[in-house]
Order: C-alpha cells, then structure tokens, then sequence
C-alpha cells in the first residue's frame, strides 16, 4: 500500500514540473489544493490564485527544471516529498538559474492528490 502511495506522488510531483514547463494551467490548478501555500526561496508566498496568475502572466517562465527526490514519507493520508530542485527560468523577464532544497507535502482530496504546500531554500554555497 505505501509503495503505490509514494508511485502516486511521485507520478504527481513529475506531473506538476511537466505543467510548470508548459506552461499547463489546467494541470497546475488540478494539482494545486485551494489551501496551497507555496514558499519561494526568495522568501516571497502565494496561494494557489496568486502563483497561478503569476505563471499565467509570465512573471514565472520555467525553462527547465530538475527535482532529484531524497526521500519519502507516508504520514497518514499526508505525503512528504524531500529532494532538490534546479531550474532555469525568468522572473519578470530576467534569467535566473535555481538550486534549491525543496520540501512538497501532498494530501489526498476528492480522491487526487494534491499539492498543499511547498517551501524551497537556497543550498548553502560551499
């Protein structure tokens, strides 16, 4: 059973990066809860209207992206993905490239999952 819930989040993680390439609005506002609270390393937050009216306007314009996972964890009906994310992107039209560690948690509603919240700092320079 937790073996096919991490296969689900996993598949819905890969998702989610596929839609932020697109970019797929369709595919983010299913993968997205209507609770999400999205930290940017930046430091800046946006619910899920704000995040999606920024990728929609182009202030956010993911060019590549790559999210190796370190682990996994099953807490309940709750799932939290660790793990590191790269990307190149613009912000407001300025190139800027990422490295981050990230944190996901998932929750099922309505019988998907969904992404609830979100949060990524800078990986520290060595």
């Amino acid at each position: 059973m937790t073996d096919d819930i991490v296969a689900e989040v996993l598949a819905a993680e890969d998702r989610r990066y596929e839609a932020l390439l697109g970019p797929d609005l369709p595919a983010l506002e299913r993968l997205f809860h209507d609770r999400l609270s999205y930290a940017h390393s930046s430091g800046v937050r946006d619910t899920k209207d704000e995040y999606l009216a920024k990728i929609a306007n182009g202030y956010y314009d993911y060019q590549r992206l790559d999210h190796p996972v370190d682990r996994v964890d099953v807490v309940g009906g709750t799932v939290v993905v660790s793990g590191r994310m790269t990307a190149d992107l613009l912000v407001e039209g300025t190139p800027k490239s990422l490295d981050v560690l990230a944190l996901a948690v998932w929750t099922r509603d309505s019988g998907e999952w969904q992404l609830l919240a979100y949060a990524s700092t800078p990986v520290p320079r060595a």
